[in-house]
């Protein structure tokens, strides 16, 4: 790293290995390759055959998992972390001590955010000890449980104790991070981040995110909550209020005829019931949002829609009838989305034991999208036949 465009006076490899010294490492998360072959890498504290280790696994863009395991005692391993970095140009340094953000732009200048502070935080002990987890490892979520947002909230005592009947949400709110994690390269890299929760309810998932941008990785964030019970957004403007959440504000209204003249960076949804989802979906394309995140809730529309002989022997079956409902509906919502410039995926938010509402659609915007290619005509042609097939007239 070149010294000399950084703001901070400790390189990103000296911290990593430092943070791993103190025992405070939870992990290092490497983003925007330069190799197009890797989506991303992931660096761990690890007890390999009783050795500790720090475990590289990088994920390739075939959907394949590589590990590489770095001694930290070898005197070489600062200057394989710098090669490491090199080949990224965002990577998130995540401590019990705090949180620091290496980017490098394409002009090749550097800045590692928040590494003095969190160098001077790890050298005072002020992280607690991370106990590194062998190959079984035990989930590492991304909140702890002693954010002051989840005790207001109620969904932890003041110890940072989970409460068991919020144990469920509690895991839906980390898989709900993550995600926001995968798609941090597909956000400014600076500047302000604009957020939407459409139907947004308790908000919980509001107070989240914001959280997480703001508190864990430093951002500037304007994020807005929708929804139409007037009570649970006056519940929500007091509980950001209260948690000083300055860039969170909540609206009561219909999302249908809510319009932000600012570009939105994302769009986020959790369980939308039914049509509402198609609702903000649209919303989402119209702003050209750079990512969506849904999950989606209560398909009923093509329940009573549907209508195709072929598929008989499945919908005479009430309950897979609907099964197969959920899933059109959201293969829809997807080649929709892909039409409209949009690369998608259907992913599991959490066990299915927990909830059955557990798909998240995901969307990137493609920011070379063409309307009139052969690709987009291709899936907006897909869509409509599908929908023609499934809801015959």
């Amino acid at each position: 790293m070149n010294r000399t465009n950084a703001v901070t006076s400790v390189t990103p490899a000296e911290l990593i290995c430092k943070a791993q010294r103190y025992a405070v490492l939870r992990k290092v998360i490497f983003s925007k390759p330069a190799d197009k072959q890797v989506r991303r890498a992931v660096l761990s504290p690890r007890i390999i055959s009783g050795k500790s280790v720090l475990q590289l696994e990088t994920f390739t863009a075939d959907n394949k998992a590589l590990h590489r395991n770095l001694d930290p005692t070898e005197p070489t391993c600062t200057d394989t972390l710098t090669e490491l970095i090199g080949g990224y140009a965002q990577i998130n340094i995540l401590t019990t001590a705090g949180e620091a953000e290496y980017r490098r732009a394409k002009s090749g200048k550097t800045v590692l955010i928040g590494g003095d502070k969190l160098n001077r935080a790890i050298e005072m002990g002020e992280g607690s000890e991370v106990h590194a987890e062998g190959n079984n490892k035990v989930k590492q979520h991304i909140l702890t449980g002693d954010e002051p947002f989840l005790k207001y909230l109620d969904v932890s005592d003041n110890s940072g104790r989970i409460h068991d009947k919020k144990q469920a949400k509690f895991r839906q709110i980390n898989r709900f991070l993550e995600q926001v994690r995968d798609i941090l390269p597909h956000l400014p890299a600076e500047g302000v981040i604009r957020v939407c929760d459409l139907c947004c309810g308790k908000s919980y998932l509001s107070f989240a995110i914001y959280h997480y941008l703001t508190a864990i990785l430093g951002r500037e964030v304007e994020m807005t909550g929708m929804d139409l019970k007037a009570d649970v957004i006056e519940y929500c403007n007091k509980t950001a209020r209260d948690l000083n959440f300055r860039g969170l504000t909540f609206y009561c209204g219909d999302i249908s005829a809510y319009e932000i003249t600012e570009k939105v960076h994302m769009v986020v949804s959790l369980h939308a019931c039914d049509t509402a989802t198609d609702m903000v979906l649209e919303k989402a394309i119209a702003w050209d949002a750079d990512v969506i995140l849904s999950t989606p809730c209560c398909h009923h529309a093509l329940n009573q829609a549907l209508n195709c002989p072929e598929l008989a022997f499945i919908a005479e079956y009430g309950m897979l009838r609907q099964k197969l409902c959920d899933a059109a509906t959201d293969a829809l919502r997807l080649k929709l989305l892909e039409a409209n410039g949009y690369e998608t995926a259907a992913l599991e938010l959490i066990d299915p034991e927990n909830t059955p509402k557990n798909i998240l659609l995901r969307a990137v915007r493609s920011k070379k999208f063409d309307p009139g290619h052969a690709a987009a005509k291709k899936a907006l042609a897909e869509y409509e036949a599908a929908k023609a097939f499934l809801m015959r007239q």
